[in-house]
């Protein structure tokens, strides 16, 4: 059963003020490695890569997410899908070459590499249309029971991702420059880096929040401390809307139930700012939040919230999960001044009806209070039965948009 929790801030963490070129004392957080790497090429020098490309390889959504954090720089300080030597770096340290901290390989798999050299010029396409150009500098085949072991902590195929790692990415990666071409294209409105950075305004700290799910009351209330814990901020609301596990809920439908969320609420929370990330998860947890923290920092975020199990995962046998509920605040905690990224880390608070509302799970043991709890099995088939969510779980805008979707909705 899982329990219906809303971490609380334990204490805010000290704060950077940055000043960046041209900008009046604007407190965003540098990129990583101290600049956005854009990678967008156009006129004669996109006409004359796409015109030398020994070969056109069509994207799955998953690279069509990697091409374009790349190309805008959201992985910044990467310019092209990792070379061996990088991969190596990451996989076994968490270290690029010049040392630069980093969560996860970034990686472009291919199932055949026949007739492909280094040097070579690969263009890359998405849902038909050309979006960039891939140097071939490294043409490797991995260890992906290694990768398995370092990046996700097991090589159990009981691991969704590993799963996906073994038996469906391509044998051999291709690591190099990307040169972009033009954006890749999705069905739900997203912002880049620069784009975001744009929004942010002169003299606010920067709270920035990572999901994979629809936003329930839990989570509203978790951006209401943080936003309110981080003094004079502003919150970024950042969901990752691409490929995720099984089960999940469909990217386009949850863009949906954030699009009436952020209607519904913006005239008592200005402070918010929202954007859409396309972003295949990897349900690595302690790695992949180092991946997120680098990430946000890129989008201009100086503070960060993990909260319990970050982007963990169970297994698809047992049930049982794969990292322990605080791991990922605890590598987020020890990378934060080293990322410059404050880590927001919060306690598990629960539900104890509508005159507790919601407090530390401690405080409710202590008292002997009785926890209300809705899993998520039983919110999904309540969805898929029409029958009641309670308002103190879910806002009925985001319940209506899920009950509409129906079995399509999830993954």
């Amino acid at each position: 059963m899982l329990r219906v929790v809303i971490p609380t801030l334990r204490r805010p963490g000290a704060f950077a003020r940055i000043v960046f070129p041209g900008r009046a004392a604007f407190s965003a957080g540098a990129p990583h490695g101290g600049a956005l790497c854009k990678l967008m090429v156009d006129g004669s020098e996109a006409a004359a890569l796409t015109a030398g490309g020994k070969k056109t390889i069509e994207l799955n959504e998953r690279q069509a997410c990697d091409v374009w954090s790349l190309m805008h720089g959201a992985f910044s300080p990467l310019q092209g899908f990792m070379t061996e030597t990088e991969y190596n770096g990451v996989v076994k340290d968490m270290r690029l070459p010049g040392k630069h901290v980093f969560g996860l390989p970034v990686t472009f798999d291919v199932a055949d590499a026949a007739g492909l050299s280094e040097g070579d010029k690969i263009v890359l396409k998405w849902q038909g249309e050309d979006v960039a150009v891939l140097e071939a500098e490294s043409i490797f085949k991995p260890n992906k029971v290694v990768e398995a072991k370092e990046c996700y902590g097991t090589s159990s195929l009981e691991h969704p991702t590993v799963h996906s790692l073994v038996a469906e990415s391509g044998d051999t990666y291709i690591g190099g420059k990307l040169h972009g071409l033009s954006s890749p294209k999705f069905p739900y409105p997203v912002q880049t880096p620069e784009e975001v950075r744009a929004t942010l305004p002169a003299g606010k700290q920067v709270v920035a929040f990572q999901n994979r799910n629809p936003i329930h009351k839990a989570h509203f209330e978790l951006l209401k401390c943080a936003q309110a814990d981080v003094k004079d901020s502003i919150l970024l609301v950042h969901p990752t809307c691409g490929p995720t596990q099984p089960g999940d809920i469909d990217g386009v439908v949850r863009i949906m139930t954030y699009e009436a969320l952020k209607e519904e609420t913006k005239a008592e929370f200005p402070m918010f700012r929202w954007a859409y990330l396309p972003y295949s998860m990897k349900m690595a947890g302690p790695r992949e939040a180092i991946q997120h923290m680098i990430i946000r920092k890129n989008f201009g975020a100086t503070h960060f919230i993990i909260g319990r199990d970050m982007a963990g995962t169970k297994s698809t046998i047992t049930g049982d999960d794969f990292y322990g509920a605080y791991d990922a605040q605890e590598i987020g905690k020890k990378f934060s001044d080293e990322l410059a990224v404050t880590v927001t880390h919060y306690e598990n608070m629960v539900y104890a009806g509508p005159e507790e509302g919601y407090l530390e799970e401690s405080a409710a043991k202590t008292r002997g209070l009785k926890v209300v709890k809705l899993s998520g099995t039983e919110f999904r088939r309540r969805l898929r039965a029409s029958e009641e969510i309670p308002e103190w779980f879910a806002f009925k805008s985001v319940v209506d948009i899920l009950r509409k979707a129906g079995n399509s909705a999830f993954c």
